[in-house]
């Protein structure tokens, strides 16, 4: 792991590059955008097949107040998806060096992926979204409070996210907290999907105890760009765990579509160009 400065933050960050490098450098990285109380270690080696299976580097980093980074400087918001979003994920890339990016989002990762890359059309190339949040629904909000309540009451689980962060009970509670403020339950980005032009891949469980298929039909039916939408049977919240090969093989052939798409776009762009002479 490695630490950067940001904003007055300390962020946690790590590289996987892929075992065959090949081109790897002249490809856009993959920016991995972990779940409310998630972390770099919390992918384990997702991150790391990824890159090996697509030929691409994978960035993976904690966001203030999670797993090794600086922690909030202020409580969260129902504004804070936004926040990140649009302020602080520019700044990590724009200190990296970054200008374009493929972007992969698990939960509130996912919702800050479809922000970014409603924001930014012109930074994020595509992207991968699993289990996006873009409306607050109200099993969503009824499981947060049951986890809510969870952990506060089971050790077991305490234990656990305690070896991700350096405070877990600050990370938990920052995210438990902004999605139970009573503000939340009218949160949505519905209006943000029309602005979404780049290809965009959504992977949902079906059996997902946080969030339904309305979250993808409300993507594929907004959305500026028609999305690639799977749904994967017997998958709860975290399919890159839960069905990691077929969500790899998901990501992966992807991927590959993307290169003939690139391809196909830069060639309609240079006839354009032509036709306008």
């Amino acid at each position: 792991m490695a630490m950067i400065g940001i904003d007055g933050a300390l962020v946690e960050h790590a590289w996987f590059h892929p075992v065959v490098r090949n081109d790897s450098k002249l490809k856009a990285p993959i920016v991995f955008l972990h779940h409310g109380f998630g972390c770099v270690a919390d992918w384990k080696s997702f991150p790391s097949k990824v890159a090996d299976a697509t030929g691409r580097s994978a960035l993976v980093y904690s966001r203030r107040g999670c797993g090794a980074s600086s922690a909030l400087p202020f409580p969260r918001t129902e504004a804070y998806l936004h926040d990140e979003a649009s302020g602080f994920l520019p700044l990590l890339l724009d200190r990296l060096g970054m200008a374009r990016c493929h972007l992969y989002g698990h939960s509130d990762g996912a919702t800050i992926a479809l922000l970014f890359a409603s924001a930014f059309p012109d930074r994020a190339l595509a992207s991968v979204v699993e289990a996006p949040h873009v409306f607050a629904e109200e099993m969503t909000l009824r499981g947060f409070a049951a986890l809510n309540e969870r952990y506060e009451t089971d050790a077991t689980l305490r234990r656990k996210i305690s070896r991700f962060h350096r405070d877990p009970d600050g990370a938990f509670y920052a995210w438990s907290n902004a999605w139970l403020l009573p503000e939340f339950r009218s949160w949505t980005i519905v209006d943000e999907l029309a602005l979404l032009s780049q290809p965009l891949l959504v992977i949902q469980g079906a059996v997902d105890p946080f969030g339904s298929m309305a979250h993808a039909r409300l993507i594929a039916g907004r959305s500026g760009r028609i999305p690639i939408v799977v749904e994967l049977a017997r998958c709860g919240h975290s399919s890159h765990t839960e069905s990691e090969a077929e969500t790899l093989q998901l990501v992966t052939k992807f991927m590959e579509w993307l290169a003939p798409y690139r391809r196909r776009m830069i060639a309609l762009v240079e006839r354009g160009r032509e036709v306008g002479r």
